[in-house]
């Protein structure tokens, strides 16, 4: 489907998961190798590409992809990055066939005070949203246990997060099986 301004959002005809995260955090990879399809969403070397609400209608499903714009890229105008913030406040409003927000978050920096803020926003939606750790090929196992512990601990008392946190490499495809069962689950559920 594509890139959409708040002025035409897709009809509530399809059950949503969105994923978001700080710039650079493998979004769209992730989204990819969930797919299989290595071109889906665009992935770049530049952060904060993803400016706008980006919708994939998977085939064959009734589930929609929303790819959230990405949130904390210090080199975007202070005013591009309000426009993002609003843009992803205003999707979240009433959005009922909105199941849950994926929130990809660097297994190699952990949660960070922006990423606290983004969970702030969910939790006064009432979004559910659950902590997906991206890219743990580029650390150690013990240090993805820690840090998996650790996101856990934090999100604990957050009313609109799922207590549990999955770890995924795009490049190495860990993870990616369990999340993919996890969305069909929720599609399923409806």
């Amino acid at each position: 489907m594509g890139a959409v301004d708040l002025e035409r959002l897709p009809p509530p005809d399809r059950i949503e998961i969105a994923f978001a995260g700080r710039s650079n955090v493998g979004k769209s990879s992730l989204i990819n190798a969930l797919t299989n399809q290595k071109g889906l969403a665009r992935a770049s070397g530049e952060p904060g590409r993803t400016r706008e609400l980006n919708f994939f209608d998977i085939e064959d499903s009734e589930l929609r992809i929303v790819d959230l714009p990405g949130y904390g890229y210090a080199k975007a105008p202070k005013d591009v990055v309000e426009k993002w913030t609003r843009l992803t406040r205003a999707f979240l409003r009433g959005r009922v066939n909105l199941k849950r927000v994926y929130l990809l978050i660097d297994s190699r920096h952990g949660l960070k005070k922006v990423d606290e803020s983004i969970m702030d926003v969910f939790d006064e939606s009432a979004v559910s949203y659950q902590i997906v750790l991206t890219k743990t090929d580029k650390i150690k196992p013990p240090a993805v246990k820690r840090i998996t512990e650790e996101t856990a601990a934090a999100i604990i008392k957050r009313p609109a997060a799922f207590p549990r946190v999955l770890s995924t490499s795009s490049a190495k495809r860990d993870g990616v099986d369990e999340l993919r069962a996890e969305i069909a689950a929720l599609a399923k559920l409806g």
